[in-house]
């Protein structure tokens, strides 16, 4: 009789059990998966009744904010972007008929108040009405402008950065829009030639061209293999990869340095040191530059997309130092070599910051409405990538390319700048992608850049190299 009794009262246990996790399915365990469900609309509704917190730049200016409609219980909140298009990508948008995307989605928990099921227990009881925190950021409005109107329109892409503590100052891409008529112009944003909804700093894959060359030259001065006055002979052409590879105009050098390799961008020279260095020591660099993986960064997953070298321009995989792979083409920025602006901006970031890598950010604090600071984002520290007395090397090697080389438009009057140009055809060779990566000053460095022009009939060093020298001079000067 006990063992029968023993046998029904776990039996009752157990329906017990399976019908506590069945109810606490959505509610606990998947209650993150079913909120984030985009077929669910209810968070959306419940977060319209919610005053959602502000989105501010460096200074204060508000980017984002909310404003209140109707009364009662048919009171709601909408969003609005008093700055229009300015940080139309790195800020987003919010809106119950068309999703959210930039800031606005990444810290979206933070923007409605959302905190954890105890703290919101407490404040129900003790009476309080959710509110939404505010986020002040990284973001740098003059220097922001400086860029677009650099860009002048022209489908491209430039971000700034503190390389000592990760902080991005200007995250420019155009096409832009402004994001107060997303709720009207959603289906010809999207469908516009021009993917104006489209952040061309972290979604648009474009060949390096010769700005790769400065991961190229920090994987063989770190590995010990080369000097800046190490001898190559530049002559053009020359066989790599068992087919031959011209320079630039076709020109041929003779022995010449590394410095003077980087300071003309020597393809012969650079994809001979590829191929002595080999392709796994060039991947184990990358990946230490963070190719291959999404950046870290406080920005949605699905608007992030990792540099590398892909399996073909359409491909989403990344190969590997032990797949074929014609490493000497890999070394000049060539083969099948696709990158962000993010990610070449992280490169100069990663030189000026004596080889560290920080992960960059977009975001300063999160501060309640009653002033109080709920978190405030410290750099932090990716991982070493070369050594400071490599990443000082490069960065003198760097400095030749603006004083006498093809950067010399990015010079600034009285302020050192190391940079380096790059110039990949694209089209079938009928146009250019157009690149500038670099920071200034030389030494103590305060701002590293990326800057890319899209389809343009010029090069790295007359096209990209004056937008880089109008924003550096904005940030540098300032401060």
């Amino acid at each position: 009789m006990n063992r029968q009794i023993t046998q029904l009262f776990v039996l009752v246990l157990l329906l017990f059990g399976l019908l506590v996790a069945f109810t606490s399915r959505w509610t606990v365990f998947e209650a993150e998966d079913l909120r984030d469900n985009t077929a669910n609309r209810r968070p959306l509704l419940e977060e319209q009744r919610i005053p959602r917190g502000a989105i501010l730049a460096r200074d204060g200016t508000p980017l984002a904010q909310s404003k209140r409609i109707g009364r009662g219980a048919a009171r709601r909140y909408e969003r609005f972007y008093p700055q229009g298009s300015l940080f139309a990508h790195a800020v987003g948008y919010s809106y119950i008929d068309r999703g959210q995307a930039g800031l606005e989605k990444s810290r979206n928990d933070e923007l409605v108040g959302r905190e954890s099921e105890f703290e919101s227990i407490i404040d129900e009881l003790a009476g309080g009405r959710v509110q939404g925190d505010d986020l002040r950021t990284t973001l740098d409005p003059a220097a922001q402008r400086v860029a677009l109107q650099a860009l002048g329109g022209r489908a491209g892409s430039i971000v700034a950065m503190e390389p000592s503590t990760g902080r991005i100052r200007v995250m420019a891409s155009t096409p832009d829009y402004d994001p107060n008529s997303v709720r009207n112009r959603f289906a010809e944003l999207n469908r516009d030639r021009g993917r104006a909804i489209f952040n061309r700093a972290t979604q648009a894959r474009y060949p390096p061209g010769s700005t790769f060359k400065v991961v190229t030259a920090a994987a063989a001065l770190d590995s010990g293999r080369f000097k800046p006055d190490s001898i190559i002979d530049g002559k053009s052409p020359k066989e790599i990869g068992g087919v031959p590879l011209a320079n630039f105009g076709d020109q041929s050098y003779g022995p010449i340095t590394l410095t003077q390799a980087l300071t003309n961008s020597v393809n012969t020279v650079w994809g001979e040191v590829g191929e002595k260095l080999t392709s796994q020591t060039i991947f184990e660099y990358m990946e230490k530059f963070g190719f291959g993986d999404e950046p870290k960064i406080d920005y949605p997953s699905g608007q992030l997309l990792p540099s590398g070298v892909f399996k073909s321009s359409t491909s989403t995989r990344i190969l590997e130092g032990d797949d074929p792979i014609d490493v000497g083409r890999v070394s000049i920025g060539q083969e099948r070599l696709q990158v962000t602006p993010l990610q070449m901006a992280t490169v100069a970031a990663t030189v000026a910051n004596g080889g560290v890598r920080m992960e960059p950010r977009l975001v300063e604090q999160v501060v309640s409405r009653d002033g109080r600071i709920r978190e405030r984002v410290r750099p932090k520290k990716a991982e070493r990538v070369i050594d400071e007395e490599a990443a000082q090397q490069l960065g003198l090697m760097m400095s030749k390319v603006v004083e006498e080389g093809s950067g010399t438009a990015a010079a600034l009057q009285g302020i050192p700048v190391a940079g380096k140009t790059g110039t990949a055809e694209v089209d079938g060779g009928a146009s250019n992608q157009a690149w500038f990566i670099g920071f200034a000053p030389v030494r103590g460095p305060k701002m590293a850049i990326a800057v890319t022009v899209e389809r343009t009939q010029g090069q790295g060093g007359t096209v990209a190299a004056p937008l880089a020298k109008r924003v550096l001079q904005e940030l540098v000067r300032r401060g």
